[in-house]
């Protein structure tokens, strides 16, 4: 995890004299109520195979070109809340839970939520092109908070403890990650195209920090980007997927 260059209450001094800081703050609920929402589809996996002997919700969500060509394009969406197994929801959810809620403090609660399915849907996408392999998992959505994170770092190092060195353990959490899923009956695929889509709305969409002094002893953080141009770039994005989507199916 990322560190502040400062601790959480105290910005550099200002004239001589130290002023408070105030970082983001609040309770993580979009993390929260995602992690919840996950873990409770992947229990009707789990009660699926137990009472009728197969994954019936696996079935209607998988990601499975066939089925989104006969215009199932929910199959885009739902794979983000399906997992195959213990391992595999257990290590989503630990990535979402250390790699979230400082998102969200920094991002806020709507504009990360935003940024969590875009990427899962980008990955979807990204997988439906280039195998014909059903798949699923929230690892989508989490490369792109991965991405997220990293750009954060980038374009707002004044607030990191050595940003230099804090990318670069990103970047190499990212290939070391990349190169585990090269392994046979992981979606690598999924994985590129959930971290470009997480990158390019991260890039264009994030966050641009900076220090603003509120009485001469507090400050806070204050993100300069509108509004306005974030959901300009949800939506570019939305539209880009959705051709994208259409040329699939014609071809």
């Amino acid at each position: 995890m990322s560190q502040f260059s400062t601790p959480p209450d105290v910005a550099p001094a200002s004239q001589g004299i130290p002023i408070r800081l105030q970082l983001p703050g609040g309770t993580p609920w979009a993390v929260y109520g995602l992690m919840g929402v996950t873990i409770f589809i992947y229990l009707l996996q789990v009660a699926g195979q137990f009472l009728f002997g197969q994954d019936l919700v696996t079935a209607l969500g998988v990601k499975y070109g066939p089925y989104v060509a006969e215009g199932q394009l929910w199959r885009l969406v739902t794979p983000i809340f399906l997992h195959g197994s213990i391992l595999h929801i257990g290590f989503n959810m630990y990535a979402l839970y250390a790699i979230g809620p400082a998102l969200e403090r920094f991002w806020g609660r709507a504009r990360f939520l935003v940024l969590y399915f875009l990427a899962g849907i980008a990955g979807n996408l990204c997988s439906l092109w280039f195998t014909p392999q059903p798949s699923l998992g929230s690892s989508t959505a989490i490369f792109g908070l991965l991405a997220a994170e990293g750009i954060l770092v980038y374009r707002n190092g004044f607030l990191f403890q050595n940003p230099r060195r804090t990318l670069m353990n990103l970047i190499n959490l990212a290939i070391i990650n990349f190169v585990f899923g090269l392994s046979p009956g992981i979606d690598n695929w999924g994985h590129l195209g959930g971290f470009l889509g997480g990158a390019i709305f991260a890039w264009f969409g994030g966050p641009l920090l900076e220090i603003v002094s509120k009485d001469g002893l507090t400050a806070y953080i204050r993100d300069r980007r509108e509004e306005r141009t974030v959901w300009l770039v949800a939506l570019s994005i939305l539209v880009l997927i959705g051709a994208l989507t259409a040329l699939w199916l014609t071809l």
